[in-house]
């Protein structure tokens, strides 16, 4: 008994040393697998292991949907990634050690997964809409700081540029106003002008950004007539580890520097973003005081949590926006020792939730909710420089508040094989002005809303999507907007996109009852404003070539139309901008057409170039010559790598055609078109990888042409201009930036 006791014992420990000794030297490794043109994750690739010591044993995996593997490896080991449409792939790993490993695609072609619009993610060239991807390798050559650097160059987009109210833009011939601006679905809240600032809308942590040009009223309502623009941040759970520390100047005056962090950890996964954006004002030589680019200061934070559980997945969210602009006055008179100094300062705060829950593999729910507040202050102070005293200004402070309440739940069923999908929802929505610049200090409006659609495919080349949306809105009548859409592929090269849609938008809070003024505006609000209603129609036809020796084209033409009656205006009124009121136009008419062509020799040339024709008519009363007045627009895109340097030369090009705008004239309020004159702008970038792609090296040069202000002119020739006696401000001049971005990920 005691020799078998002994026996026993001596053969626990012997299992307890071996055990301790295996698992000591099988250290855990994590491979992750990424697509070179877009950092997308390449699911179920093959992964082969072979130890160096004896390669009669071999071992297999396959990579998640993550595009990751975990292994314990336990001593150094060849490893060969091969996928279907990517180039196959050799390295070595050590134990313990973890890989990033970047995919060569054989074929350019390959689509990108949306979100935006679809009852579940979607291959780009599947979605019934016409999606417009910028992933984080187009954003990072572009040199691009905030999305309207991202947009300025885009065909599809017209960007404008106030000075103290910031950036716009034009989808379609249509304003900012009737665009839908989501970051990870979550409408962003803020308007001035009808329009979200661009120059706020910060890229940092992006992971690609997604553009439906046309009408999206029925998914997302008010202000989706042009389209929906849906900024979606880098996920937190694709590394176990990453951190990015991000610097960048450009010498105008731009000093920036941001980071962001991530973790993982089982089911659970975190990020956090933070930086700081300055820009130090600017002001274009032979322009008045009151023309120049106000100093600005930028801070920016976000958190996000997300907790992944089976068919559960929970995402917590906040999201932190400051910026204080300075608008320092002129020294007065008769000592010129005093001046008015007037600081603005945004604040927007967003704290969202998302569940999203998977009953199988055909049904499944996305709820989001949110809350939005949004911040606008103004204090004025007298500054002694004498005694560099400042004192605030008696009766001169203010505070506008705006909150923005969202809940959105939608049921979806079906996949991607499913002849017949459909999708239910709800999107309950109320906004909160307050503070002494709004009628009564304060007002409230709700805009709750049903919509459902279906989409059915009869056969396998025909797709049909009808929709509707029932509206109530606490302000406004409003009446059911329907859609549909149609694709029909030709062959496996050329596709048809049609589609049909209504639309609706109620006056905003800011539209009907803020005063707005400044240095530069006197905006009044204007409570007797209508509803806007729309009918628009958008017909694409799209080729693209089946890759051959790696050189892909494809070309793209679509035709737009939109009618909007009672169409809100900002105008200007009198015989300078400085006074603006809203009003309401007849009927506002756009209709033109675009034209891509897309060329692609991979994995070293990019070229894509573009051509828009767009006409706008404005019906108004007492307007004499009310024709449609068209305007033209030009860009090519170029991108160059070299492989063998890790290094990418881009080119950004656009012309922006003369360009019509409504103005009031003289002390009789007279309407006339007057007209922007054209302009060239030129971005050129160079950008190269050090240390196994950890660093990213850029210099680059914007706004070659330098363009400053641009004149308006028209029949009266003058009185009546924005920023400055007939010109309009549209870049701060030429400017040479350079970057820096190291990336640690694990």
């Amino acid at each position: 008994m005691d020799t078998l006791m002994r026996a026993l014992f001596k053969g626990i420990f012997i299992f307890l040393f071996l055990s301790v000794h295996l698992l000591s030297i099988a250290q855990q490794s994590t491979v992750a697998v990424y697509n070179d043109i877009n950092d997308d994750p390449v699911a179920f690739a093959n992964i082969v292991f072979t130890p160096f010591n004896n390669n009669t044993i071999i071992s297999g995996y396959v990579t998640d949907i993550n595009g990751k593997v975990d292994v314990a490896v336990d001593e150094s080991c060849l490893i060969k990634l091969s996928y279907v449409g990517f180039k196959d792939y050799t390295d070595t790993i050590h134990p313990g050690e973890n890989k990033i490993i970047y995919l060569s695609s054989i074929s350019y072609n390959m689509d990108e997964v949306v979100v935006t619009g679809q009852y579940s993610k979607s291959r780009q060239d599947k979605s019934i809409y016409k999606v417009q991807v910028i992933n984080s390798n187009e954003i990072q050559h572009r040199g691009a700081v905030n999305l309207k650097e991202m947009l300025s160059t885009e065909l599809n987009v017209r960007t404008s540029q106030d000075n103290a109210l910031g950036s716009s833009l034009k989808m379609q011939g249509l304003g900012g106003e009737h665009v839908k601006f989501l970051i990870d679905g979550v409408p962003v809240i803020g308007r001035e002008n009808g329009n979200i600032d661009l120059d706020q809308l910060n890229l940092q942590n992006i992971d690609h950004i997604e553009i439906i040009n046309g009408p999206m009223s029925v998914a997302y309502g008010s202000n989706a007539l042009a389209g929906v623009i849906n900024i979606i941040t880098k996920s937190p759970d694709r590394l176990l580890y990453s951190s990015n520390l991000d610097g960048y100047y450009e010498s105008v005056g731009v000093y920036n520097l941001n980071m962001a962090v991530t973790g993982r950890a089982k089911r659970n996964s975190f990020g956090f973003t933070g930086g700081r954006n300055f820009f130090d004002g600017f002001q274009a030589p032979g322009t008045s005081w009151a023309q120049r680019w106000k100093p600005r200061e930028q801070w920016n934070f976000s958190g996000d949590y997300k907790y992944n559980w089976d068919n559960t997945q929970i995402n917590l969210g906040a999201t932190y926006f400051n910026q204080e602009l300075r608008d320092n006055g002129i020294l007065m008179p008769p000592y010129y020792e005093k001046r008015i100094d007037k600081y603005y300062f945004t604040q927007r705060l967003v704290i969202k939730s998302n569940v999203k829950y998977e009953f199988d593999s055909k049904s499944r729910i996305n709820a989001i909710a949110s809350y939005s507040r949004y911040h606008k202050i103004r204090n004025v102070y007298l500054n002694d420089l004498t005694i560099l005293d400042k004192t605030l200004v008696p009766g001169e402070q203010d505070t506008t508040k705006f909150g923005d309440i969202l809940l959105r739940a939608d049921y979806s069923y079906g996949n991607e094989f499913s002849k017949f999908k459909f999708q239910a929802g709800v999107d309950l929505n109320s906004e909160k002005g307050s503070g002494k610049r709004i009628k009564d200090n304060e007002q409230i409006i709700g805009d709750y809303a049903l919509f459902t659609s279906f989409n059915y495919t009869p056969v396998k080349v025909l797709n049909i999507q009808p929709g509707l949306r029932l509206i109530y809105n606490t302000k406004f009548k409003a009446p059911v907007v329907y859609s549909i859409n149609v694709k029909y592929d030709l062959s496996e090269s050329v596709s048809i996109r049609a589609s049909v849609a209504s639309g609706f938008r109620a006056p905003s809070l800011k539209e009907l009852y803020l005063n707005f003024v400044d240095v530069n505006h006197d905006i009044q609000g204007n409570e007797n404003l209508q509803a806007e209603t729309s009918i628009s129609s958008n017909l694409l036809l799209q080729y693209n070539s089946s890759p051959s020796r790696g050189y892909v084209w494809g070309i793209e033409m679509n035709l737009f139309n939109n009618n909007i009656k009672d169409n809100i205006q900002l105008i200007p009124q009198g015989t300078t901008s400085i006074f603006y009121t809203y009003v309401n136009v007849n009927r506002y008419l756009t209709r033109g057409m675009e034209i891509n062509f897309n060329n692609k020799v991979y994995p070293w040339l990019t070229v894509k170039f573009g051509f828009t024709y767009t006409g706008q008519k404005i019906d108004y009363d007492g307007l004499v010559d009310s024709n449609f007045e068209y305007y033209t627009g030009f860009n090519t895109v170029a991108s160059y790598n070299v492989q063998r340097w890790n290094t990418t030369f881009s080119l950004y090009y656009k012309y922006n055609g003369k360009y019509p705008q409504l103005y009031f004239i003289g002390l009789e309020e007279t309407p006339e078109i007057l007209y922007m004159e054209p302009y060239n702008t030129l971005d050129v970038t160079i950008g190269k990888w050090f240390w196994k792609r950890r660093i990213n090296l850029q210099i680059g040069a914007k706004n070659l042409f330098n363009n400053t202000n641009v004149n308006v002119t028209g029949a009266s020739q003058g009185g009546v201009h924005t920023g400055g006696a007939g010109s309009q401000s549209v870049n701060w001049g030429r400017t040479f930036f350079t970057r820096l971005q190291i990336t640690i990920n694990k």
